[in-house]
């Protein structure tokens, strides 16, 4: 059965209301899901017909992330597509499960840089723990997004279609000069095979990001993501606090930010066990 009208509409109201192109690509899977999965005629269908949808994601063991994912996109599509009233709409949630993130050392980090030897592959993977980055926030930076003033970055449009400021070290703006002097990008700061006014690939970056990890010896489960968490977690084992850690990342809430205090409170960490005490 064809839906495609539909999906056109949703594509319509993703672009307009500026989501994402990953959240666009997300809620667009799962809503074709929906509709393929109950195969009805699209005036049939209504917010019912979720639950059973939902219950056979569960039977399916994707993950509680997805599941939400999943609802999230049928949310949009009868409340911002449909224009149906959102109290029609609550849908019971997985429990979200809380897992620390992976964090490496700093000689583990200083080891991965070492192992790249392509200076852009070097300075895209510094430059994503030097300034704490999501992998798309490094891809669509500019040349004019640098304020060499006030030695700082201007991050543009990020998750939530937010802006923020961050400081450059200064350690790492004379690499990026000399990077610059050697590579001479022209749009973006990392440009890909297509040349200026084309950004590095996502792909390419988790494959040379892996490839370094290899090559460092590091028994982890490694993502570019990793890095920024070890931004992070490193900047609170410094006594930096954790508000201006939270704007640093770009966190909306602060109760994003605290979970690197599980991560880096001393206290906790230095606790004895009682077998300490048996004698």
């Amino acid at each position: 059965m064809k839906y495609d009208d539909t999906l056109n509409q949703c594509i319509r109201q993703l672009k307009l209301k500026r989501y994402a192109a990953s959240t666009q690509k997300t809620y667009l899977y799962f809503l074709k899901s929906f509709l393929y999965f109950h195969n009805l005629p699209i005036h049939e269908i209504n917010e019912e017909h979720v639950k059973p949808y939902i219950e056979s994601l569960i039977d399916k063991n994707l993950s509680q992330s997805a599941q939400n994912q999943a609802i999230n996109a049928l949310k949009f599509y009868f409340e911002k597509v449909l224009h149906k009233p959102s109290h029609y709409y609550f849908f019971d949630r997985p429990r979200k499960q809380f897992r620390l993130p992976n964090v490496l050392t700093g000689s583990e980090v200083l080891r991965i840089f070492n192992s790249c030897q392509n200076i852009k592959h070097r300075m895209m993977l510094k430059c994503i723990y030097a300034l704490g980055l999501r992998v798309g926030e490094l891809l669509r930076i500019k040349l004019t997004d640098f304020n060499k003033e006030r030695k700082c970055l201007h991050i543009r449009q990020s998750k939530g279609n937010k802006d923020r400021i961050i400081p450059m070290p200064d350690s790492l703006l004379i690499e990026l000069r000399r990077y610059y002097k050697l590579k001479k990008p022209e749009v973006y700061l990392f440009e890909g095979q297509k040349g200026a006014g084309h950004p590095y690939s996502y792909r390419s970056i988790q494959s040379i990001l892996k490839k370094a990890v290899i090559k460092s010896h590091i028994n982890k489960k490694v993502t570019t993501h990793t890095l920024r968490h070890s931004y992070a977690t490193h900047l609170m084992n410094n006594n930096i606090d954790l508000r201006t850690i939270q704007v640093l990342l770009g966190h909306n809430s602060l109760k994003t930010t605290q979970i690197y205090t599980h991560l880096t409170d001393s206290d906790i960490l230095n606790t004895p066990s009682p077998i300490d005490f048996l004698h």
